[in-house]
C-alpha cells in the first residue's frame, strides 16, 4: 500500500514538477514527512527531484541557452550560500511567510500587467541568479522563487524549463551528497522502491511534455503563476 501510495504520489509530482519547472519536491515533501523522518525524506525526494531535472533537461533539450544557464546559475550558487548563512538566526515561520507574500505580490502583478517582462540580457539575468539564489537560501524553498525570477523574462516554454532544470540539477547533486556524507540512508523498501519511482517520474514529465506542447506561451506564463500562488497562500497560512 506505501508503495502504491508513493508511486501515484511520484506521478502526480512529476507532472506538476516539470509542468511548472518548480520540481518534484515542493509536491512531494510535505507528505513524504508524514511518513519518514525528515533525513530521510529529503534524500529520497532529492532522489527523485534529481531525476525529474535530469528528464526536462533531456525532454526540453531545444531550449538550452548555455550564457544564459551560467549567467542565471552561477550568481544563483553563490548568493544562495549568503541566504543559508543568513537564515541561521531568523525565525522560520517568519520567513516563510514573508515569502508567500512576495509571491502574491508577484502573481497579482503579473496578472495585472500581462506584458510585464524583464530585459533579455546577461546582466538582467546574472543579478535576477543572484537575487533568486540569495532568496532561495533565505527561505529554503528554491523552484517556486526560481520561477518567479524565470517567468519575469518570459522565455520561451522549451528555455524556461530547460534552465529550471539544469540549475536546480546544479543544487541537487552536492545537496544530496552532503545528505549521504552525513550518513543518511534509505529503508531497503525506499531504496528497492527507486527502481519503480524513477521510471514513474519520467512517465509523468512525458504526461506534463504533452500537455506543454499545447499550452500556448502567454497560457503557460498565467499556469505557472497560478501554481505559484497556490504555493504561496499554503505558506502564508500554514507555513
Amino acid at each position: 500500500m506505501q508503495t502504491l501510495a508513493l508511486t501515484t504520489l511520484t506521478l502526480i509530482a512529476a507532472i506538476i514538477g516539470t509542468l511548472t519547472g518548480f520540481g518534484s519536491s515542493t509536491v512531494m515533501i510535505p507528505f513524504v514527512v508524514l511518513i519518514f523522518p525528515l533525513p530521510i525524506a529529503l534524500l529520497f525526494v532529492g532522489i527523485i527531484h534529481t531525476f525529474n531535472d535530469i528528464w526536462k533537461i533531456i525532454l526540453f533539450k531545444r531550449g538550452i541557452n548555455l550564457p544564459l544557464l551560467l549567467a542565471f546559475g552561477i550568481p544563483g550558487s553563490i548568493f544562495s550560500i549568503i541566504g543559508a548563512q543568513i537564515v541561521l538566526t531568523a525565525p522560520a515561520d517568519t520567513l516563510a511567510r514573508l515569502l508567500g507574500l512576495i509571491l502574491i505580490i508577484y502573481v497579482a502583478y503579473i496578472f495585472i500587467n500581462p506584458k510585464f517582462k524583464l530585459p533579455h540580457n546577461l546582466i538582467s539575468a546574472g543579478s535576477g541568479g543572484a537575487l533568486s539564489g540569495f532568496l532561495a537560501g533565505l527561505f529554503g524553498i528554491g523552484g517556486p522563487v526560481r520561477s518567479m525570477f524565470l517567468t519575469a523574462f518570459n522565455f520561451k516554454k522549451e528555455v524556461y524549463l530547460f534552465t529550471s532544470g539544469a540549475i536546480a540539477l546544479l543544487i541537487d547533486f552536492p545537496r544530496l551528497a552532503a545528505y549521504l556524507a552525513g550518513g543518511t540512508r534509505l529503508p531497503s523498501t525506499l531504496a528497492w522502491g527507486l527502481l519503480i519511482f524513477i521510471p514513474v517520474s519520467f512517465v509523468g514529465a512525458k504526461i506534463a511534455e504533452k500537455l506543454i506542447h499545447k499550452i500556448p506561451q502567454n497560457t503557460f506564463r498565467k499556469t505557472v503563476a497560478v501554481f505559484l500562488f497556490l504555493i504561496a497562500l499554503k505558506l502564508l497560512l500554514a507555513p
